[in-house]
């Protein structure tokens, strides 16, 4: 026999193109179309429907960018037309490329009712099935002018990404407003010869099943008439019917699909545009489930819920009943699917305390998965507290992404920093918009790579990123892949039945330790600067706010703010998410984003000024107001007293060959005339910090143009070049005698940096202040050290991650930017230097050896600073920035710790009656309390938070400021933990034992 495959499968594609394909909409008539342009800002459904419309036609121009258009289409359907079904086709001007990145919008009836949502892959609204004939068509459609940010053009830097710099005029060509008879017959031929085409292409050239698959769309493409396909179509399907009930093989992988649309909070659009892209989204998916009967659809991010239940009523409606019936799904437990790297331990934790909460009040639903499919890689301290929130399981597929290692696990567990393991799995489909392709469930499993061992994956089916979910030719897809031949086999199920099930198939899973570190998107530790300072800073006021109003109501009765605080938390949990806080959406987003940090700033600066004059009382005593978790200038940490007297003054001197030498008796700075940190001896240990002839505090400016997403990426190529920013304007000592200030001018920027070595300080403070005008440059804050280590410890949330100094395998050399919280630390046997920051996140860790009769090492941190990428916002960072550094000799890794949180928390000082005793104190500086609240229920009991914070084990005391009535060990939730025993408790005393870097959150009982 000759083969004439290749002949058969180009017939099967050009019939399906050019014949098939076009016969689903065998007739149509144009309907008439008015439209009216809204002004400003998007308007409430009522008015949009009410308001003065105009005639337009189809070709023409119509949306500025992040405009609003209201069309109003109406027409009669045929009498001819009587028992047919059909379908309104409404194209915008679509690119069907692009679903989610451009124009959309949501269709209303002429009542108000939402129906569904328009974009490239779902351009139809059901009139009637069947109709009479006659019936008048009235609908309305939103539709949103949103430009294409990232298109055709790639990374090109563009003004569209705010509308004060996007221009006018229109963008979208009006491309079909039509009546039209959908043939259903027609339409499921599309599908069994797509499925059956696309299974034929993945399966072996030489399997059997491959040719029993193409005799029969042969024998279906004979049987087709293609003047007459409308009325051939069910004679065609016949020769298909055989092969599409061939069942699966018994060890075929077996695929669990989940309804999904993964949209993006904030990207490439705005926020206010996100809670459209739900509504859309959440009326197409409530309208699919009630057509498609086995479908099941998933949405995760409480915070999207939340826009739904209190921006479009009628479509929350509809998705309470879906929820009732199970069938549309929270997932996630999280406020927003956000960044895991940078958001610190509390704020990590009220992701899921709010997220979970919210799905717990509005439908009684507990979650046991964390849903994460596209975050920039995951922090070491995630598992436990996913763990401590009552989940059990993370999904994600952005280690996919990685461009150097392939990770060697589908399924796993992944254990964080303290020992915890949660049940993990990455969908080996390697997509979160997987559309049931043949090749991608192919690729599916072929890729999965615990082959042999387990049986089971799970693919994300719908279409994201902008939003508009899944299609009903994606669930048609997946019903034919139910359990056919040559073919995973495909159910639709919740998140939870997947784990379910995968966990039981795959008991004793393989172990990742550590962070999931992504080999991608590394610059999203530095971007937009300003947004990252904002979210340091408002997670401490946060803190402070907590601390200090809670101590407040339980000395003084003042009032504590429980809405006020609930709904501050909500905005910085809003603003974590994977590309707000990472820096990598439009300008837009990140200019929303300052204010609304500047807005919670002021509110919570009130909250913690009142709750201090309330605690401090009338009086004139000198009072220090301590909220870190260490003490300070003699204040016990919680507490407020007059501080103790300064140690010694530094000392001002002359150093040889020009510029200034700093001692405060403890240590020695040499700050050489070119205002670098040349020396910093320690006066103590006899050891000098700086390496021979290094310099520290230095600035090094590199070229920064990834090979793609700008503002994501910095590329290992970037290190090859760059400058020692050394030439200096001036190089001055402050009249105090503790401080030396340095201006430095480069291209069009200019840095001051100010270097103070406080009195009675065992830390150089390094403050820099950048007036930032680069573009597709990196600039980085040097330190090298005298230290030879093969490791270093980054803080995390609730603990810190060691990471190697070398390059041994290509995993180490992948991970040559990283994040931390507040320290690095670096340590030989016996002494370590600390570098702490108060708002910096991006860093990287080399070490050379000097050669020479002191063949010594230098390990270098570098901090990132600044980065001037031009998409997806072509300004990003242009303007003035302020950090703040400090360099720790002699540090161990409790000087890091307790340096760390200092240089975060400001000192607040006010005079009033007297010391103000903590509410709560422990025994043992290594366990540090992250936060002293009032529960959230409102009734009244203090929960405290606290971790092992040094890496070992610790038994410590709690002593309350009050008459504790109980104590009860608790979820992040504050709810007694099932089977955890009483903690051992003496009146106010409270004793416990953790393990290394282990959460623990207690809930005291007022008397």
């Amino acid at each position: 026999m000759h083969d004439d495959r290749g002949l058969v499968e180009a017939r099967l594609r050009r019939v399906l193109d050019e014949r098939v394909r076009p016969a689903v909409y065998p007739a149509s008539v144009p309907l008439e179309v008015a439209v009216w342009h809204a002004p400003g800002e998007p308007v409430p459904v009522a008015e949009g429907m009410a308001a003065g419309y105009g005639p337009v036609a189809v070709g023409a121009r119509w949306g500025a960018p992040w405009g609003t258009s209201w069309f109003r289409v109406t027409g009669t359907v045929p009498e001819a037309w009587a028992g047919r079904t059909v379908e309104a086709l409404l194209d915008l001007g679509f690119d069907d490329s692009m679903p989610g990145f451009q124009c959309e919008g949501l269709v209303y009836r002429s009542d108000g009712t939402p129906v569904k949502g328009l974009n490239p892959a779902n351009q139809w609204v059901r009139v009637g099935a069947p109709v009479e004939g006659g019936e008048r068509v009235r609908l309305y459609v939103e539709a949103a002018a949103n430009p294409v940010i990232l298109g055709r053009r790639g990374f090109a830097p563009t003004p569209l990404g705010d509308r004060d710099t996007a221009g006018g005029d229109p963008l979208y060509t009006l491309a079909r407003m039509d009546l039209a008879v959908f043939d259903e017959t027609v339409w499921h031929l599309v599908r069994d010869l797509e499925v059956l085409g696309e299974l034929m292409a993945e399966l072996p050239a030489d399997a059997p099943r491959r040719y029993d698959i193409l005799r029969a769309v042969d024998r279906a493409l004979d049987a087709v008439d293609l003047q007459d396909v409308g009325g051939t179509a069910a004679r065609a399907r016949e020769p298909l019917a055989g092969v599409l009930a061939a069942p699966a093989v018994p060890s075929a992988h077996r695929i669990t699909a989940v309804g999904h649309a993964h949209i993006d909070s904030a990207w490439l659009w705005p926020l206010r545009e996100t809670v459209r892209k739900v509504a859309r989204t959440a009326a197409s998916m409530t309208a699919l489930l009630d057509d498609e009967p086995d479908f099941v659809f998933v949405m995760s991010q409480a915070q999207q819920w939340a826009w739904v239940r209190d921006h479009r009523p009628e479509v929350w409606a509809r998705v309470k009943k879906a929820v009732a019936d199970g069938r549309f799904v929270p997932a996630g437990g999280m406020w927003v699917e956000s960044d895991t790297n940078m958001p610190g331990s509390e704020a990590m934790a009220r992701q899921f305390v709010h997220g979970k909460r919210f799905f717990l009040d509005e439908f009684g639903i507990e979650n046991d998965e964390a849903w994460l499919p596209d975050t920039f890689g995951f922090a070491a301290g995630l598992p436990q507290i996913i763990a401590a929130a009552g989940s059990k399981y993370l999904l994600t597929q952005k280690i996919s992404w990685s461009q150097t290692n392939s990770f060697p696990h589908h399924t796993f567990r992944w254990e964080g920093i303290d020992g915890t393991r949660i049940f993990t799995h990455f969908p080996p489909v390697d997509t979160y918009n997987c559309a049931m392709t043949g090749r991608e469930i192919a690729h599916a499993v072929r890729n999965f790579k615990d082959k042999g061992r387990a049986r089971h994956s799970l693919a994300p089916t719908g279409f994201g990123d902008g939003g508009g979910g899944t299609t009903r030719e994606m669930v048609a897809r997946a019903a034919r892949l139910r359990d056919l031949e040559g073919s995973a086999t495909v159910t639709w199920q919740t998140p939870k039945r997947f784990f379910e099930q995968a966990a039981a198939d795959y008991p004793e899973p393989p172990v990742w330790v550590g962070e999931l570190y992504l080999e991608l998107h590394r610059a999203t530790l530095t971007s937009q600067a300003g947004t990252k300072q904002g979210n340091r800073r408002s997670e401490h006021l946060l803190r402070e706010a907590e601390l200090w109003a809670a101590t407040a109501a339980v000395r003084t009765g003042f009032p504590y703010p429980y809405e006020e605080l609930d709904r501050l938390w909500k905005t910085v949990l809003l603003h974590q998410f994977h590309d707000i806080l990472p820096g990598s959406s439009i300008a837009w987003v990140h200019r929303e984003a300052r204010a609304a940090y500047a807005r919670v700033a002021e509110e919570l600066t009130g909250v913690i000024e009142a709750a201090q004059r309330a605690l401090a009382g009338d009086g004139g005593t000198p009072l220090l107001f301590n909220s870190a978790p260490h003490a300070r200038a003699g204040v016990p940490a919680g507490g407020a007293a007059t501080p103790a007297p300064a140690g010694n003054a530094t000392l001002l001197g002359a150093r040889e060959g020009g510029g200034f030498v700093l001692d405060n008796g403890l240590l020695r700075a040499g700050i050489d005339d070119r205002g670098l940190l040349v020396s910093l001896y320690d006066i103590e240990a006899g050891r000098e910090t700086v390496p021979p002839g290094a310099a520290a505090g230095l600035l090094q400016l590199h070229p920064d143009l990834p090979n793609k997403w700008d503002a994501w990426d910095v590329d290992a190529f970037y290190r090859n070049t760059g400058t020692d920013l050394t030439g200096a304007d001036s190089v001055t000592a402050a009249e105090d005698g503790a401080s030396v200030r340095v201006v430095r001018s480069f291209g069009s920027s200019r840095a001051t940096q100010v270097l103070t070595l406080a009195p009675g300080e065992r830390r150089l403070e390094v403050a820099t202040e950048v007036d930032w005008h680069e573009t597709e440059k990196f600039l980085k804050l040097a330190f090298p050290l005298d230290l030879h280590a093969d490791r270093y410890a980054a803080e995390t949330q609730f603990g810190h991650v060691h990471r190697p100094t070398h390059t041994n395998t290509s995993w180490d050399a992948a991970r040559f930017e990283a994040c931390n919280h507040r320290f690095v630390h670096l340590a030989e046997p016996g002494w370590g230097v600390a570098v702490v920051n108060d708002s910096t996140y991006g860093h990287d860790v080399t070490r050379t050896v000097r050669t020479g009769v002191d063949a010594g090492t230098t390990t270098t941190v570098r901090v990132s600073l600044l980065r001037a990428p031009r998409f997806p916002d072509p300004e990003t960072d242009q303007g003035t920035h302020r950090f703040r550094h400090a360099l720790v000799p002699g540090a161990g890794i409790g000087d890091a710790v307790r340096e760390g949180w200092r240089i975060n928390l400001p000192e607040r000082r006010l005079t009033g009656a007297g010391e103000v005793a903590p509410l709560v104190t422990v025994d043992r500086e290594s366990v540090v309390i992250t936060a002293v609240k009032l529960a959230d229920d409102g009734g009244g009991d203090v929960v405290v938070r606290f971790h092992e914070a040094h890496g070992g084990r610790a038994r410590a005391t709690l002593t309350a400021g009050f008459e504790v009535a109980g104590a009860a060990v608790t979820d992040l939730l504050e709810r007694p933990l099932d089977g955890a025993p009483a903690p051992e408790r003496d009146g106010g005393r409270i004793t416990v034992r953790l393990r290394p870097f282990q959460l623990m959150t207690l809930r005291l009982k007022r008397a």
